[in-house]
């Protein structure tokens, strides 16, 4: 589906490392396409499974939940990972964003960030939050 989401206007293209056996070949097809690139890391997958790609890669997403449906409790044990990820890409790849995604609010976000996140993903609490503008502006103070 890569050239269909470029087409559709997609700059950057994300994949769970999980979901296929050839992360390199996925990395370079979406380069290919003229995106750049980000693996996402489910929470039962040690992160060195993406230690070898983290040169080549635009973007790192650390899920910080089980994926699959929204409002579930921010798992902390996660962040042992974005702050790896962050000390990798600082010697590495230092272009390249640690994301979040999960449990995301204005407590875990600053969590999140401490351990080196550059990139938050918030849902429940966005659409939960009184005054959304707001709260846009204190997680990403």
């Amino acid at each position: 589906y890569v050239e269909e989401f470029v087409k559709a206007g997609s700059d950057l293209i994300t994949f769970h490392v999980e979901a296929t056996k050839y992360p390199a070949e996925v990395i370079q097809q979406i380069k290919n396409a003229g995106a750049k690139a980000g693996i996402v890391l489910n929470p039962r997958t040690p992160v060195e499974v993406v230690y070898p790609f983290i040169k080549d890669v635009d973007m790192v997403l650390v899920m910080t939940v089980e994926p699959g449906f929204g409002g579930q409790k921010f798992m902390a044990d996660m962040m042992p990972k974005v702050k790896q990820l962050r000390e990798w890409m600082d010697d590495i790849n230092p272009d390249c964003l640690v994301e979040v995604d999960g449990g995301v609010d204005l407590v875990t976000g600053e969590v999140c960030k401490e351990n080196g996140a550059d990139v938050l993903v918030a849902g429940s609490a966005y659409f939960k939050a009184t005054d959304r503008t707001e709260f846009v502006k204190t997680i990403q103070a």
